[in-house]
């Protein structure tokens, strides 16, 4: 049977997701980040209907997790060791073989080199023992939110991130797609240019472009006339309406309000995306980086496009001090 990777809005048997656990990286932000992150793992126990496990790092922060949700149906506090709270990139890629349920590991190297953590090299590997999931590992760099699927082996990915000399030095684009290929299944890889300003994942897809739906993708338009980000938005969302999926049909482009500028507090233009949205079993969650109308819009488009589940915004501020939001720290398990 060929393998696949399932569209994230296929049913899952559980969620995992990443819990802030080092006061030493997050600093200030620890406590904030830790709250952001209890408040979705509620939302996609209750409205998300998951299963979720939360990976925790050290006593301190199993305690913290107990005093916030122990009480919580459906959340299961899982002891671990990572770096970080980036499940997405660390962590395995759950792959289907007909019936059969298996993970894809790959080598990490700290997004390029630039944040070389202890244990995020080791977060498949128990992913996928807590999972009682056999894990296959791909002798190549590659990180989960670089990639987006749709669950009949097209991928989306960006040419900046997946080509970066910092992961597989002298890759081509023929080479990649054969490596996808043989470790995911991918039938048809979809090139897009480069990623957010200021992403120092060298820009994952997961903050540009989503599949929603088979054939359908998501992508941003520019909220305010300075917007960082507007011309990296428009050249993705050209380059989708050029292309098909792997049976050749085109694709449907979707365009979502972005944040706008968001600037952190030393005044520099940071990634943040309403692309970086979770799909569970039954609820979409969005992350929100302040109230006001961009993110009225970009809920608004996303319940257009998810009428079956429920559409809900999350602050993600706190987390994204760290680089990335909720899809960057959760990965889920198909059923």
């Amino acid at each position: 049977m060929p393998l696949s990777v399932p569209a994230e809005w296929s049913p899952h048997r559980a969620m995992w997701l990443g819990f802030p656990s080092h006061g030493d990286l997050w600093e200030d932000n620890l406590e904030p980040a830790q709250a952001e992150v209890a408040e979705l793992a509620k939302a996609l126990a209750g409205p998300g209907a998951e299963r979720v496990r939360l990976l925790v790092c050290g006593d301190e922060a199993h305690r913290e997790a107990r005093v916030l949700l122990s009480d919580i149906p459906g959340i299961e506090i899982v002891r671990g060791q990572f770096g970080d709270i980036w499940l997405r990139d660390t962590g395995p890629i759950f792959v289907r073989e007909g019936e059969a349920v298996t993970c894809a590991g790959f080598s990490f190297n700290g997004w390029g080199g630039k944040y070389l953590l202890e244990g995020d090299d080791t977060v498949a590997e128990q992913i996928a023992a807590a999972s009682g999931t056999p894990l296959t590992v791909n002798p190549f760099v590659l990180e989960g939110g670089a990639l987006d699927h749709d669950g009949f082996g097209a991928v989306l990915t960006t040419r900046q991130c997946l080509l970066n000399p910092n992961r597989n030095p002298g890759w081509t684009a023929i080479e990649a797609e054969a490596a996808l290929g043989r470790a995911l299944g991918a039938r048809k890889v979809l090139w897009l240019g480069d990623g957010l300003v200021n992403d120092h994942t060298d820009g994952h897809v997961d903050n540009l472009a989503r599949f929603v739906a088979p054939g359908v993708v998501a992508c941003p338009v520019s909220f305010g006339r300075d917007d960082p980000n507007a011309h990296v938005y428009d050249d993705a969302a050209r380059a989708l309406a050029g292309m098909t999926n792997a049976r050749g049909a085109p694709l449907q482009v979707v365009r979502i309000v972005s944040p706008g500028r968001v600037l952190n507090e030393e005044g520099e233009v940071v990634p943040a995306s309403h692309m970086n949205f979770i799909i569970a079993n039954e609820a979409v969650i969005v992350p929100l980086y302040g109230e006001g109308p961009a993110a009225s819009f970009a809920l608004d488009a996303l319940r257009s496009l998810f009428p079956e589940r429920q559409v809900i915004g999350l602050p993600s501020r706190a987390l994204l001090t760290g680089g990335g939001s909720f899809h960057c720290i959760t990965q889920q398990e198909p059923a």
